[in-house]
């Protein structure tokens, strides 16, 4: 090829050495330029809009090629909105220091459980609609998460767990054996207003007995309960449970006639007493067709804290007088007795329960119910099933959380690895990885270094993750077959074998 004339090689060399002179010799910082205020103006443009600029560009020819009909590459430069990077409102992340806590919490239910004999249960998250609006009463039907799914089916994000239950022991049928002893630890959903301890969505803990008539189940529900509270350190100058009877409810609304289908109303409107105005108790129970009279007495009656003050206004005769003398008499015997106190007006809002109710309050009046329950004898037949004798208890997870920060109670759960593994050089990472294995095969944890990193920042790893031993591989060492052991509490360091290594 002859040589390029002289003019012609002086200006390529120019135009290709242009770039290189953006930066000052003295400093390799680039320079700041302005940018044409048109280059960064947020526009939609579209690949078919590129091809018209390109086409114009090249003299109406279009720069776009390919097979005709086939589909090119989208050329589109979009708008890049930032996403709401906090969860919706009322929910909850879980990052590492907060998923430690629930663990503590829910192993805590878990022992508890199991010391009590109960097996584990669990249910979808997503139900039908029907299940939680037959029974569970006006609030839980205004809060539920409901939609169609694609089948055309109304579905429910689970606003609580007894319904599930009820279901999957229809479902079972006489394959079941009574009585039977569940638990579950579920997420359930509501979508209401958010107070301390309330979300819209929460973790439960449920304890449910079917089977078994007696109060002694009741009894024996409690005193899961109170158990739990001592594992966590919480004591009877903390909480307290008030208990009542559905049953004081109907003997009252008996007195005055009240039609029997009424009185899942009048249940959840009481359950209101703690949350709205007294005026506007009576306007609601009015509305619903008590009269002046009935609503006055029964007003006094809920006002009761006293079971030998109830005997003496309804009688000794009644069931709810007779449940709730045995389940006093059972609270002494299980140990638990200077944790309740008898309550008239604790009904409990959802409709389904029949019998003795009772809720976990704090003694300090800051907080809402920490736990409810009772018992619901009659919620399998709403759901086209044998009615079976049943009680059991919800207990969230929220609220014991603020309890436990208002008592200085919070556990202090950090990380903790048995050891931490690091080689000394690049070429032994697959060794680290040898020595990892081997220990994790006899069940230690082991934070293995995955990067070539120096001494200082693997002891501040293993200070981070409250490491019990630091372990490296270095090639003298290993060429013995090897590793160096560093026990990080006492700063004793040693060598052994790696099949002596436990």
């Amino acid at each position: 090829m002859p040589p390029l004339p002289s003019l012609l090689l002086n200006q390529r060399l120019s135009l290709s050495l242009k770039p290189l002179l953006l930066f000052s010799q003295s400093s390799l910082a680039p320079r700041k330029f302005q940018i044409p205020r048109q280059s960064v103006s947020v526009k939609r443009r579209t690949f078919s809009s590129l091809a018209s600029e390109h086409s114009s560009e090249n003299g109406g020819r279009s720069s776009v090629r390919g097979r005709s009909g086939a589909l090119s590459p989208s050329l589109v430069a979009e708008e890049v909105q930032r996403i709401d990077v906090n969860p919706p409102k009322g929910t909850r992340d879980f990052p590492p220091e907060d998923m430690r806590l629930r663990n503590w919490l829910f192993n805590h239910f878990r022992e508890v459980s199991r010391l009590f004999g109960f097996e584990e249960v669990d249910y979808p998250v997503l139900e039908s609609e029907a299940l939680f609006i037959r029974k569970a009463g006006e609030e839980i039907r205004d809060q539920l998460y409901c939609f169609e799914d694609r089948g055309n089916r109304r579905v429910a994000l689970r606003p609580e767990l007894t319904p599930s239950l009820a279901r999957l022991v229809i479902q079972k049928g006489k394959s079941l054996s009574l009585p039977l002893k569940w638990f579950a630890v579920g997420q359930c959903w509501r979508y209401e207003r958010m107070t301390r301890g309330r979300r819209r969505e929460h973790y439960q803990w449920n304890m449910d007995i079917l089977g078994v008539p007696e109060v002694t189940a009741e009894a024996e529900l409690i005193a899961s309960i109170v158990t739990f509270f001592k594992r966590i350190g919480i004591k009877e100058s903390d909480v307290g449970f008030k208990v009542s009877s559905r049953k004081v409810l109907q003997e009252v609304l008996r007195c005055y006639s009240v039609p029997e289908n009424l009185f899942g109303k009048v249940c959840i409107i009481i359950d209101k007493i703690e949350k709205i105005p007294i005026a506007e108790i009576k306007r609601e129970l009015n509305v619903t067709g008590l009269s002046e009279e009935a609503i006055e007495e029964l007003l006094q009656v809920l006002s009761i804290k006293s079971l030998t003050k109830l005997e003496e206004i309804l009688g000794g005769a009644g069931e709810a007088i007779a449940d709730l003398k045995e389940l006093f008499s059972l609270a002494e015997k299980f140990g638990y007795s200077e944790w309740i106190q008898f309550d008239a007006s604790v009904v409990r809002g959802l409709a389904y329960y029949t019998g003795i109710v009772f809720e976990g309050f704090d003694r300090d009046g800051k907080l809402r119910a920490i736990c409810g329950g009772g018992r619901y004898d009659r919620l399998l037949s709403t759901f086209g099933g044998d009615d079976v004798p049943a009680c059991g208890f919800g207990f969230g997870d929220a609220v014991i959380v603020e309890l436990l920060k208002e008592k200085g109670l919070l556990p202090e759960l950090s990380l903790e690895v048995d050891n931490i593994v690091c080689a000394l050089d690049r070429d032994l990472q697959g060794v680290a990885a040898i020595v990892a294995t081997k220990l994790r095969e006899k069940g230690q944890s082991v934070d293995l270094v995955l990067e070539s990193k120096p001494l200082k920042w693997v002891f501040k790893r293993a200070a981070r993750t409250n490491a019990q031993r630091l372990i490296m591989v270095g090639n003298t060492e290993w060429q013995k077959g090897m590793v160096v052991v560093k026990v990080l509490s006492s700063g004793k360091q040693y060598e052994i074998k790696l099949d002596e290594l436990e």
